[in-house]
């Protein structure tokens, strides 16, 4: 059983911000380190920040021959079972690092060249010139670093989900920048089967790393030197029966230049602009790639067929307050699977408000491009958070509910967020409403009602889920024009 059946979330994995795991089995995905540092929204910074640092001391430890330091810095990896990701047979085992393991990787970076040299620089860069060290272990490597920060979204996602945190357990090490050094502490987690469980960020994973050692060197490697040999006519170009002289074959370089990754670190230190020109490939890659889209979570997801069923269930979900938890339940799984990967990282905020539920939503917005990106780009709105309110009231929003709204904008905060409602009498009214706060500085508000939500729903239906950037832009456009 997944994660959200063993909890009765009622959502499924295109309704959740986190890997949607079986804690009796490991996920085929990793946390890439390299797609961690070109993104830019504020959790995977400080992510960086702190996978950057560790690694640096390490490598700092080692090129200064501060062998006993070194050691206890990679010594102190172990085995998170915690978040059941990774290529494990049967139960998570955590085939990456721990014990052993971890010494024989302060055997593998201390007698790298590449290592000692500075040519490796990154985390990411280990599959690239780092005998044993792949997909697994890196992954490893960074879950223990942000082991913290998993915790905290693990616990934030929790409380989204109305999960209950009992007792407290050993959080296990992670890294602590201030300190430098490993720390450990007793956190509150969810448990299964007696196993305490951590949460990953679904924007977090990937497929694959995105540095190969093997892909470097088939690809970029070996097509370099197919280049160099032609142009130097070495012994060994082709010359066909016509006369024509042709590169050699990848097959004849493979011979004469066999694959290891001491060979990939030195052809690294030889040609730098190789090695950045893959890094940079993959960079742009990645950035138009981005995350995971829902069908790479499930090969046989039918995004169609689960908008139509989303639109289908809307209106079935009866207006009023006994029925507030229900609607903000849909509500937040619709727009995660409408949005994402715009919208990241939700984080629950609720209150009573003169006897009705509040329940609001802070979004982190990611969006490299689309309405999200635009609105701080183009329309200079602070947006780095989107706020949203769920009103499942049976009568129109008005200034009551326009009014708690942009209380909760700031500075700091953003001034740009969602009304989500049912139904109102009046679109025209709702929208002037919201036009005058803008006005008024107060900040911008996109309405959003059943027949908003629906109409997206129907729209990626229909394979147009471009549209609803252009739905959004004119809802905007009612504000500011």
């Amino acid at each position: 059983m997944r994660f959200s059946e063993i909890f009765g979330l009622g959502l499924e994995q295109p309704q959740l911000d986190f890997v949607d795991i079986e804690p009796d089995r490991d996920t085929p995905l990793f946390i890439d380190p390299f797609a961690i540092s070109l993104k830019g929204d504020a959790w995977s910074e400080i992510c960086h920040q702190h996978i950057t640092h560790f690694f640096q001391t390490a490598l700092d430890h080692i090129r200064a021959g501060r062998d006993q330091q070194a050691r206890q810095m990679l010594n102190g990896l172990s085995e998170p079972n915690e978040t059941c990701l990774g290529m494990s047979q049967g139960a998570p085992a955590g085939r990456g690092v721990g014990g052993r393991q971890a010494f024989d990787l302060y055997e593998s970076l201390a007698a790298s060249q590449a290592a000692q040299n500075g040519l490796l620089e990154e985390l990411a860069e280990c599959d690239l010139f780092i005998p044993g060290i792949g997909s697994d272990k890196i992954s490893d490597i960074t879950t223990n670093i942000i082991r913290r920060l998993l915790i905290e979204y693990t616990q934030q996602q929790c409380v989204l989900h109305n999960i209950a945190l009992d007792g407290e357990f050993p959080s296990g090490r992670f890294w602590d920048m201030d300190a430098g050094a490993w720390r450990q502490e007793y956190v509150q987690l969810p448990v299964v089967a007696q196993n305490r469980l951590i949460l990953v960020p679904k924007y977090t994973v990937r497929r694959k790393m995105a540095l190969d050692s093997q892909e470097f060197y088939s690809h970029h490697v070996l097509n370099f030197i197919q280049e160099e040999e032609f142009a130097r006519q070495s012994p060994l170009v082709r010359v066909l029966a016509s006369g024509e002289r042709r590169p050699p074959t990848k097959k004849v370089l493979k011979e004469r230049f066999p694959f290891s990754k001491d060979f990939v670190a030195r052809f690294s230190e030889a040609h730098p602009e190789v090695l950045e020109g893959y890094k940079h490939f993959y960079a742009e890659i990645e950035g138009a790639r981005g995350p995971l889209r829902h069908q790479d979570f499930d090969d046989e997801f039918d995004e169609a067929v689960f908008a139509r069923a989303l639109a289908a269930a809307l209106p079935n979900i009866p207006p009023g307050n006994a029925a507030a938890d229900r609607y903000h339940t849909f509500i937040m799984g619709a727009l995660e699977f409408i949005f994402w990967p715009n919208l990241i990282y939700p984080k629950k905020e609720h209150e009573v408000h003169e006897g009705r539920k509040r329940i609001d939503i802070t979004y982190t917005n990611a969006a490299q491009d689309g309405f999200f990106w635009r609105a701080h780009t183009a329309h200079n709105i602070a947006s780095r958070l989107i706020m949203v309110e769920c009103k499942n009231y049976s009568k129109d929003p008005a200034n009551p509910e326009v009014d708690q709204l942009s209380g909760r904008f700031g500075a700091n905060r953003g001034q740009l967020g969602m009304l989500l409602y049912r139904t109102v009498d009046n679109y025209d009214r709702l929208c002037a409403r919201c036009r005058d706060t803008a006005q008024d500085g107060r900040g911008y508000m996109i309405a959003l009602g059943d027949v908003q939500v629906i109409e997206f729903l129907d729209l990626i239906a229909e394979g147009q889920r471009a549209a609803i950037d252009a739905r959004l832009q004119v809802i905007f456009n009612q504000l500011i024009n």
